[in-house]
């Protein structure tokens, strides 16, 4: 009888060690200078992981309590970890087309634009050329591109280039026959067929919805070739420690997402949000804001309110100083009522709504869809998104406050566009343009992103612009209005914690913290200590998602 109850002793002493030891890691990464964004625990020199999520943070001391035989102990060397950077508004598969692309971005003339063309339709004689990202602000004069710049040298091939803003494209003169453009089209609601000041014959350029007369003619794109640029895109995600994608999609894009999940291959988790007007179908499919799985998220809708700055189609109260006859363009589906109408119906189905809305009138207009959406729905945890929030009415600080309306901005526009917004709008309403500052001492919520390709994908130069605010061309050392100036740590908060709360992720993403997916970046430096004019000299030195390593810089 003493030896049986010496065993069931035994036994249970084991059974309760069991229970209350620690699990081992699969992998710990140790040495590291941590900053979690946990409010009660900012710093910890350790992470340990195990089956892709966070069990430990604290000392190197304390990750002997999670070593086991098998776990692998990474040493970071002392440099900086971060909760992986989200991007709030980037899109995805379209920039790996463009990364296969005509990159007109760079060109800083008119000829050199012509030349690229040139050099491109002779590689792909008649095939579209598509993308391209021109910036004509780039060149002596800044004189919008036309026709007659590309058509000698594009016979046979059909051209539709977009400028950076994707709000005005390019076409040739083959491709505006092939769409019917002439002199007599009307423009169509929402959008601007340019046209020579004297003959009325289109120049070329169409704006925002008028670019859907050539769309339609344009080949779809097949799934093999999704599948490339898809995978480019993740590539160059990678490289600069985006472990999130906030995307704006297609049904198509997210049919490729769910190919590269299922096969291992996606190393980014995609929070895809479609266009408003298919906010039926996501509701036919019992959809709500956030569902889905770890990778591959939706239930956000997407629908924009007005154009750009730079195509001088952002809507405005008062009129553009370069073009005092106009005011922007506000979108089709604003002017006939169907934004309101879907934007109803998809809260009321509980789909997030993310809007598009860069001049003033436009974001005070869809304020106040918002308000009236909030009086007239049933109550519930909707976090409206306005996508860009560029130029502000002073008055409209309170009204993005009042309604907890989540301002999901891009700062790297600031300093890209800061070079030639004055000229456009004149510098009294460039005061509050792209207000990070005004929107933090608001208690707004502030996301940040890229808008890629609008923009560089690299979060590291969108905290630059944020705490720097130094335009592109170094005009401006002591940057622009430089009292929208935010801090290092509130630019880190936004491109991480807030943008996953942005996505009703908060309790998975965002913070370095125990049961969330261990997805991190390590820099090359502490970016919280050095002078913010180097930020752009730091490198990502990994990228961790779900624990794994999925770039390591060996240069």
């Amino acid at each position: 009888m003493r030896t049986f109850a010496m065993i069931t002793a035994i036994l249970l002493a084991m059974l309760l060690a069991s229970c209350t030891s620690n699990p081992s890691a699969d992998v710990i990464y140790t040495n590291a200078m941590v900053w979690t964004g946990e409010e009660d625990q900012p710093k910890a020199e350790a992470v340990a992981v195990r089956d892709g999520r966070v069990i430990a943070v604290g000392s190197r001391e304390s990750m002997k309590n999670y070593s086991g035989p098998s776990s692998v102990v990474v040493d970071v060397g002392g440099k900086l970890m971060l909760p992986g950077f989200i991007d709030d508004h980037a899109h995805f598969t379209a920039g790996g087309f463009q990364l296969q692309n005509v990159d007109l971005r760079s060109a800083n003339d008119e000829r050199e634009f012509t030349a690229r063309i040139a050099a491109r339709a002779g590689k792909v004689p008649g095939r579209w050329i598509t993308g391209g990202d021109w910036d004509h602000d780039n060149w002596p004069g800044g004189r919008l591109p036309t026709r007659q710049m590309i058509d000698a040298v594009t016979p046979g091939t059909p051209v539709f280039v977009s400028r950076y803003d994707g709000h005005m494209a390019l076409a040739n003169t083959l491709v505006l026959e092939q769409a019917g453009i002439t002199k007599e089209t009307p423009d169509p609601p929402g959008g601007s067929i340019v046209r020579h000041p004297h003959t009325g014959e289109p120049t070329g350029i169409l704006k925002d919805e008028a670019m859907g007369l050539v769309w339609k003619l344009m080949p779809a794109a097949t799934d093999t070739e999704r599948f490339e640029a898809a995978e480019l895109a993740l590539d160059e995600a990678r490289k600069h420690g985006l472990t999130s994608i906030q995307d704006i999609s297609s049904d198509e894009d997210i049919r490729i997402y769910k190919r590269l999940r299922d096969q291992g291959r996606l190393t980014a988790r995609i929070y895809c949000r479609l266009p408003l007007g298919q906010w039926d179908e996501l509701a036919a499919q019992k959809m709500r804001a956030g569902s889905g799985d770890e990778w591959i998220r939706m239930g956000s809708m997407k629908a924009f309110a007005d154009g750009s700055l730079g195509s001088s189609t952002a809507l405005f109260f008062e009129p553009y100083l370069s073009d005092p006859s106009a005011r922007g363009l506000p979108s089709d589906v604003a002017m006939n009522g169907r934004l309101e109408r879907w934007a109803c119906s998809a809260d009321s189905a509980r789909l997030q709504l993310s809007i598009h809305a860069i001049g003033d009138s436009a974001n005070s207009l869809v304020l106040g869809i918002f308000e009236r959406i909030t009086a007239r729905n049933e109550k519930w945890d909707r976090r409206f998104r306005v996508e860009h929030a560029q130029h502000i009415r002073p008055a409209d600080f309170a009204r993005f406050a009042a309604l907890d309306v989540i301002a999901s901005v891009q700062p790297y526009h600031a300093i890209d566009d800061g070079r030639w917004a004055e000229g456009r709008i004149g510098r009294e309403r460039c005061r509050t343009a792209y207000p990070f500052k005004s929107f933090l001492d608001h208690k707004v919520r502030l996301c940040f992103g890229s808008d890629w390709t609008v923009a560089t994908l690299n979060p590291l130069l969108g905290i630059y612009a944020a705490v720097t605010r130094r335009t592109t061309d170094g005009k401006n050392p002591q940057g622009w209005f430089p009292e929208e100036k935010i801090s290092v740590e509130d630019a880190v908060r936004a491109y991480t914690i807030n943008n996953a709360y942005a996505a009703f992720e908060e309790n998975d993403k965002g913070t370095i913290a125990p049961g969330k997916l261990a997805d991190f970046v390590v820099l090359s430096d502490d970016i919280f200590s050095i002078d913010p004019v180097k930020i752009p000299d730091v490198k990502v030195q990994m990228t961790i998602v779900g624990g794994a390593v999925v770039y390591m810089n060996t240069k």
